[in-house]
């Protein structure tokens, strides 16, 4: 176990998010708040002592780092940063109790959505703004920002890449993992940037462009009016419906577009099955609240809103879709479990998980039928290794499990079925709002304190896709002797 180069990389991310902690500093100085700069500034301090103490004591630490280092420092790295993050909330008092401040900076940082807030209009600027750039932070990956303006001469940069990134499959875009990271930055800052010019040019205030975008890019959907996008125009609702699509999509094929290789983003197996998710739900739900609205137009503004919203995890709404029919509430619950595309910022599954579930089924049956058949699964053009499949049906396995867990120990709070199992489905997929008491005009404010902090837990489980966090859990990952 390299326990220097563990801590080098969890000091290396704090001294990073001390220095992000500028960015709302300097909005609540713009703003002329009273409270919030001094919150900031000790946030700002608790981040860079930490941190500068970690990097300095581990300065001279060899730099090999292993899957176990890597899945241990990334773990650690986001249960710091979430603590440290939730400062400004709670030592500006506009969060009163530590623990409500811990659960909406996990929401943030794991870009879920789900909040504790009952009055978000009356939260500062500086504080919205940093709970939209928590999400901007964790949709990418803090860790792949550092990796992309840090110089880091680690070896084994990727197996951090891989515990970060989400998805069955992570590989390099380029040789080099820093640059990787750097060209994943780039796409996502670029796509940032256009849709804020965007909902600029509809007339939407800048604050309220910049902090929307921000929860749209990390597929979070923290928002600053009570109604979420509801009272906003159909133009910038229409806007924020395609770009979260658009980050719902592996990002890999942005880098392809780049390069133009335009063909082999066409012949995507899993865009492909994204888009018809997203274009047959759309169709459903459309059909199915068309008595609920006033015409065919509004059903489907408000039905396609919902799908990209919940299919992309990112839970902005324009609409209170806890009225809408039970078929609609059911696809909309299908979506919270499938997620978006691997390499994407959206929770999940995976789209890509989905479809290599279903290939699995379909050559167990097959092999059910003719046990002497040798059947082999293929994925975007290529076989799958069985270490792949194996890989996906264990975690198909470990997250039924989790998401029953999770479940049981809401099953104590007295909201009821639904609220409590769209509660727990809404955390764990990293959605946000659920149905019935945590739907998108409600809150998770009225859970007890032991299920927000398991809420939080659940949060983390689902961003980091599990594994790194039980493994950063398990005392023999400590031990110098596991193998």
């Amino acid at each position: 176990m390299n326990y220097k180069m563990i801590f080098n990389i969890i000091g290396r991310i704090l001294l990073t998010e001390a220095a992000l902690f500028a960015l709302p500093l300097g909005v609540s100085l713009l703003y002329g708040e009273r409270n919030t700069p001094l919150a900031f500034l000790i946030a700002a301090a608790a981040a860079l002592l930490l941190g500068g103490i970690m990097v300095l004591l581990t300065r001279k630490g060899d730099r090999q780092a292993f899957a176990r280092e890597g899945f241990i420092a990334v773990a650690l790295a986001w249960i710091l940063l979430s603590l440290i993050g939730a400062l400004p909330f709670y030592i500006s008092g506009e969060i009163k109790s530590f623990t409500d401040a811990v659960f909406e900076t996990v929401s943030g940082f794991t870009t879920t959505g789900a909040s504790i807030l009952t009055d978000v209009e009356a939260m500062s600027h500086s504080l919205l703004f940093w709970r939209g750039f928590t999400h901007w932070i964790g949709g990418m990956g803090v860790l792949v920002l550092m990796m992309a303006i840090i110089p880091n001469s680690s070896k084994g940069s990727m197996h951090m890449l891989r515990a970060e990134m989400p998805g069955p499959i992570i590989g390099k875009l380029v040789p080099r993992a820093r640059d990787t990271a750097m060209i994943l930055y780039l796409i996502y800052l670029a796509l940032t940037i256009t849709e804020i010019l965007f909902l600029l040019a509809g007339g939407m205030p800048l604050f309220d462009s910049v902090v929307h975008t921000l929860g749209t890019a990390g597929t979070g959907g923290f928002g600053i009016k009570a109604d979420s996008l509801g009272g906003y125009s159909p133009y910038h609702q229409w806007v924020i419906a395609i770009f979260m699509l658009l980050f719902g999509v592996n990002f890999n094929l942005y880098y392809l577009i780049l390069i133009r290789k335009v063909g082999a983003v066409l012949k995507s197996q899993e865009l492909w099955f994204y888009g018809g998710f997203v274009l047959a739900s759309t169709t459903a739900v459309t059909l199915n609240v068309l008595s609920v609205y006033e015409n065919f137009g509004e059903a489907l503004r408000h039905s396609a809103f919902q799908v990209a919203s919940i299919i992309t995890t990112t839970g902005y709404s324009t609409a209170d879709f806890n009225l809408w029919p039970d078929l609609s509430k059911g696809i909309l619950l299908l979506l919270m479990l499938i997620g978006g595309c691997a390499g994407s910022t959206a929770g999940g599954l995976k789209v890509s998980r989905i479809v290599l579930l279903f290939k699995i089924v379909k050559r167990e049956i097959k092999r059910a039928l003719h046990p002497r058949s040798v059947s082999k699964v293929r994925f975007e053009g290529h076989r799958v290794e069985e270490t792949v499949l194996d890989s996906v049906s264990g975690y198909f396995a470990i997250y039924a499990f989790c998401l029953v867990l999770i479940f049981l120990l809401l099953s104590f709070e007295p909201f009821g079925l639904e609220t409590n199992l769209s509660a727990a489905i809404a955390c764990f997929n990293n959605v946000g709002p659920g149905f019935g008491g945590v739907g998108p005009l409600s809150s998770y404010a009225a859970y007890s304190p032991l299920s927000k902090w398991g809420l939080s837990f659940a949060m983390l489980l689902g961003r980091l896709e599990i594994l790194p966090l039980i493994i950063a859990l398990s005392p023999a990952s400590w031990n110098k002797k596991y193998r």
